[in-house]
């Protein structure tokens, strides 16, 4: 054996960020002096039948796994159309984080969001595809259609970017940021903004919650819906009173085909109530506007 001690080699890091603990950090604000900023992102998928990856409800079966394909089905027919019904009883805002195989198999989804102003983030084809399964050449082709589609579709191109099952590549990084996108989600490790070095520049990444994500929090977790929406209430009010201290990010991610099914939301109906209730003590927005708020702040206040 080496007698080298265990641990003394370094660890393989991303050099994409430096050390930056929070409480070092300058202070600043969000828009109106507020200093917890909150978004809303709605996970818009589609999925080919009898191929590719998909999140499993029922026990995978052999393919065509119809089950599985129809429940992912089942929130762009309904939950998403529930989903958006329950945002505009309060007037919230979103962000589509949609893929672009959308516009062709549900084009009124497209046309849903684009009426309500929110923004559309790229988030590949298909979520039946991953960016780690494909060459560079491949990746970057993809991110151009991507952004090419999205363009064409809504009349300029997406700011943002989460790939599809918050996947990357080792090249992801450069190749957003050489297609002109200025910020991803990819990057659950703060919770504000921070930048991100890359070969072709700077990229933001923007905070998006795992744990309360509906996904991770009900069908990962399994926890009962009541649950979960005490541990939004809990998640935040507890940032809300952070916010005093120094400037937030509270994000909360929702997938139709899980959230839209009544029993998960009329107990989350009371959270979206909630999120209501304070909008004159946070920001309510989309993450392409706080991405844009930290750019025009004075170089060294965002890590």
């Amino acid at each position: 054996m080496s007698g080298e001690p265990i641990g003394s080699s370094p660890l393989r890091r991303h050099n994409r960020y430096a050390d930056s603990p929070i409480v070092e950090r300058p202070v600043y604000d969000w828009p109106g002096g507020r200093r917890l900023a909150v978004y809303i992102a709605v996970n818009l998928e589609a999925f080919p039948f009898g191929e590719g990856l998909g999140p499993d409800l029922n026990p995978r079966q052999p393919e065509p796994d119809v089950v599985n394909h129809a429940w992912r089905e089942w929130g762009n027919r309904v939950g998403v159309w529930n989903l958006l019904e329950a945002l505009d009883e309060h007037q919230l805002p979103a962000a589509a984080l949609m893929n672009t195989a959308i516009y062709d198999l549900h084009p009124a989804i497209a046309r849903a969001v684009r009426a309500r102003g929110d923004e559309v983030v790229g988030h590949g084809r298909t979520n039946a595809e991953r960016q780690c399964d494909m060459s560079m050449r491949q990746e970057a082709e993809m991110v151009r259609q991507c952004v090419d589609r999205i363009r064409a579709e809504e009349g300029a191109p997406p700011e943002g970017w989460l790939g599809p099952w918050v996947n990357e590549s080792a090249a992801t990084p450069e190749l957003l940021a050489r297609a002109g996108l200025r910020y991803l989600l990819d990057w659950p490790c703060d919770d504000q903004p921070i930048w991100l070095h890359t070969e072709a520049g700077r990229l933001l990444a923007l905070p998006y919650a795992r744990p309360t994500n509906d996904i991770a929090a009900l069908h990962g977790a399994r926890l009962a819906p009541r649950a979960w929406v005490e541990t939004l209430f809990d998640g935040f009010d507890g940032m809300l009173e952070a916010s005093r201290r120094r400037p937030l990010v509270f994000n909360l991610s929702l997938h139709p085909y899980l959230i839209g099914h009544a029993f998960r939301l009329q107990p989350f109906r009371r959270f979206l109530a909630h999120l209501a209730d304070h909008r004159e003590a946070v920001w309510l927005t989309r993450p392409g506007a706080i991405a844009r708020h930290v750019a025009g702040l004075s170089p060294g206040t965002v890590p």
